[in-house]
């Protein structure tokens, strides 16, 4: 996930719920195999929607779609979509070029399915200036004036952007991706729809269920975003508990294990003294040496994607040589730019920050939450969301209706913390049944074959787990 949000108050609405929308297409997908022949097997299709569903007959755009047919198409079940996760990762991608991250037996059982969603990849992407991009100003506000200088520059870059994007860019929203995907549904020939979410992808399949909560045959939500989270200060909190707790992991695993890099020695010690190097510009970045590398991005970019996959022994190396590196001349420093589908968050997520001084006390509560990752991006897209409407604000999920939902997730998740799956868990009420993986990591229905085996037979046969099932850990 990520998983950015303003001034006095946000300058937000709030979008009627789309629940009536009818799927709008010019026809069936036309299949053609995809431009990657380093990656053969994977069929394309573009899916004709509406920019905006609450005006079907007004504009449309082009929903680039991907598949890969069942392996073993007399035991197929039919299609079943997969929501990427970010917001901003592409469907059509993991489809050409991922397809390993889905099991062997869904790959048998099922056309596996997905699309860019709107404002990503090819589905009418979200496009800024480069130059205005690069010119983000610190995340880390130092000031009233900086907060004013973030509010001013966050209304002309999401004009720009505008510009580029098209009328698109005001309908990025979840509610309607929503409805692109029972166009998405409706195109395929599926009465109901079998859906696999991961990460942000949740949203969009709770979302779904809540919407069309008769049309759902099967749906994983993996690593589940908890879009009740009603309040900036929880939402941040939220996200710097999930993080220091894969950090505190991450030290348990390396003071418990002879092959860490860093074994023998006192791992936070290390660390602080490379935040402190980073802060003063004297820390080397590893990917372009020669140029310093900031304390946001050794938190985010360094450490934090290695918990996504547990490489506890890779980010162990990574502070190891850095450690022993020689500081380099002290310079200013740059945070990495956020993506061009910030956007598509703050179109999710009302997350109101009324001046300086409360901005001041949300980094306090994250700092003091997580101690060891100060600048977490979080924090950054909640910046980089001052000013910006918000159509799909927070709300309670109500999908009664809808069958028996599969709500999974690691006990030590980075992002999603696991909270916030029993919470989505509760909020379905009867519909929702948690399945727990007992490790780490971002992302957890092939992590060993309890999990592998438990979602297999959902997805394929429909057969429920037992509530709060519970797999082990496997080994990192």
């Amino acid at each position: 996930m990520v998983a950015g949000a303003t001034i006095a108050a946000v300058a937000g609405f709030a979008a009627a719920p789309l629940v009536n929308a009818a799927p709008v297409t010019t026809g069936a997908l036309r299949w053609a195999p995809c431009d990657h022949p380093d990656r053969p097997g994977a069929d394309c299709a573009t899916l004709t929607v509406p920019v905006d569903w609450a005006h079907p007959d007004g504009p449309t755009f082009g929903l680039a779609v991907a598949r890969r047919q069942a392996t073993e198409p007399g035991a197929r079940v039919g299609s079943m979509v997969f929501g990427p996760g970010g917001p901003g990762d592409s469907g059509v991608k993991q489809v050409v070029s991922n397809i390993g991250r889905f099991s062997p037996e869904v790959r048998r059982r099922f056309d596996i399915v997905s699309f860019d969603p709107r404002g990503v990849g090819r589905s009418n992407p979200v496009t800024c200036s480069g130059d205005l991009l690069a010119q983000r100003p610190s995340p880390e506000l130092a000031s009233q004036a900086d907060f004013d200088a973030t509010l001013a520059y966050n209304k002309r870059l999401r004009a720009d952007c505008r510009a580029r994007t098209g009328p698109v860019f005001d309908h990025l929203d979840t509610a309607q991706t929503v409805q692109d995907l029972d166009a998405l549904r409706a195109a395929l020939g599926e009465a109901r729809l079998t859906f696999h979410g991961s990460s942000y992808g949740t949203l969009l399949g709770a979302q779904y269920a809540e919407a069309h909560p008769r049309r759902v045959r099967a749906m994983v939500l993996e690593s589940v975003m908890d879009h009740s989270v009603s309040t900036t200060r929880e939402f941040l909190r939220s996200e710097a508990t999930a993080a220091q707790d894969s950090f505190d992991e991450f030290v348990k695993w390396c003071d418990g294990n002879p092959a860490c890099a860093l074994h023998g020695r006192d791992v936070r010690t290390v660390w602080q003294g490379l935040l402190t190097r980073a802060r003063l510009g004297e820390l080397e970045n590893p990917a372009e040496p020669g140029t310093p590398l900031s304390s946001a991005d050794l938190v985010n970019v360094i450490a934090f994607k290695k918990f996504y996959t547990v490489d506890h022994a890779g980010l162990a190396e990574a502070i190891a040589a850095m450690a022993s590196s020689s500081p380099i001349p002290a310079s200013p420093t740059s945070v990495s730019p956020l993506p061009p589908t910030t956007p598509v968050f703050c179109a999710d997520w009302r997350l109101p920050v009324r001046d300086h001084q409360e901005y001041a006390s949300l980094v306090g509560v994250m700092n003091r939450t997580a101690p060891d990752l100060p600048s977490l991006l979080p924090i950054q897209m909640t910046t980089a969301c001052l000013g910006a409407p918000t159509a799909n604000p927070q709300h309670r999920l109500t999908a009664h209706g809808a069958p028996p939902i599969l709500v999974s997730n690691a006990l030590h998740d980075p992002a999603t913390g696991y909270p916030w799956a029993v919470s989505v868990a509760r909020q379905l009420g009867r519909s929702g049944v948690l399945l727990t993986y007992e490790g780490r990591g971002h992302g957890s229905v092939t992590r060993g074959p309890c999990m592998e085996h438990t979602v297999d037979g959902y997805l394929t046969d429909l057969t429920v787990p037992p509530r709060d099932t519970r797999c082990p850990a496997v080994p990192s």
